[in-house]
């Protein structure tokens, strides 16, 4: 089976519009809408017919381009099922563990509440897939505007007992400033500075940040690694649950 081709580009300021595509069957989808004209011009470039568009949770900079993707295209519109009365044009709702098929492949839906109530994320474990929506970022997570600590908390180690070299793509380009948090709270970690280093260096040449992947994630993200005694250390934790840690690390990166 010919591997699914994946276009990731910015739309909007810092929103990252990936498309994938299947040059067997010629299906194509968009994860989110952040941009409507901008990834129809992006599939004319490669004469691609968009086939699937799937999105992650109700936030307009997700959203907002469904209408025109819709009226240009006429693809199916997955989405969460949590969702649904906040998503105009949904064709298909969807819950945790329901999969569905694309281009051949089967695509598992995860809940994984935190950034909004019903957010899910698409793993396509044929392909080491994972769409990451907000809830997981390069070296961060969502800000939690609707679900609780818990609920991110819990989501996350979802995403992290997915395997280690499943790839993952996010929502946005917040790469940068989540390095800097990261070394703020996890001085000493030795692989997260060299990491640091390469994305000023990707940066520097215009280039995108992702994919990352969850192994890399586990070994660097501070909000993946809650029970790392460095990190407990550093904010003076040390006897604390991993979950009162967390905590702690989101409250901080809001006001950092």
């Amino acid at each position: 089976m010919t591997r699914l081709t994946i276009d990731q580009f910015i739309c909007r300021q810092d929103n990252f519009s990936v498309i994938l595509h299947d040059p067997a069957s010629g299906q194509t989808a968009s994860i989110d809408a952040p941009a409507g004209d901008r990834i129809a011009s992006r599939l004319s470039q490669g004469s691609a017919n968009l086939t699937h568009l799937l999105i992650t949770h109700h936030h307009p900079d997700h959203v907002e381009g469904i209408p025109a993707l819709t009226a240009a295209f006429d693809p199916k519109v997955i989405g969460p099922a949590a969702e649904a009365g906040k998503i105009a044009g949904l064709t298909e709702s969807l819950n945790d563990g329901d999969t569905f098929e694309f281009a051949g492949r089967t695509v598992e839906v995860i809940s994984t509440p935190g950034h909004t109530s019903g957010h899910i994320c698409f793993h396509i474990p044929d392909e080491q897939l994972l769409f990451a929506g907000d809830t997981l970022f390069a070296l961060g997570c969502g800000r939690l505007f609707e679900g609780s600590p818990e609920d991110m908390f819990n989501s996350l180690n979802r995403l992290a007992a997915l395997p280690d070299e499943t790839s993952v793509y996010c929502g946005h380009e917040y790469t940068r400033s989540n390095a800097a948090f990261a070394m703020a709270v996890d001085p000493d970690n030795a692989e997260l500075e060299a990491r640091r280093a390469e994305i000023e260096n990707l940066l520097a040449k215009g280039l995108a940040t992702l994919p990352t992947t969850i192994g890399i994630e586990k070994r660097t993200n501070p909000f993946l690694r809650a029970s790392d005694p460095g990190i407990r250390k550093a904010l003076g934790m040390e006897n604390a649950t991993d979950l009162a840690v967390f905590t702690e690390l989101r409250a901080r990166k809001d006001r950092f």
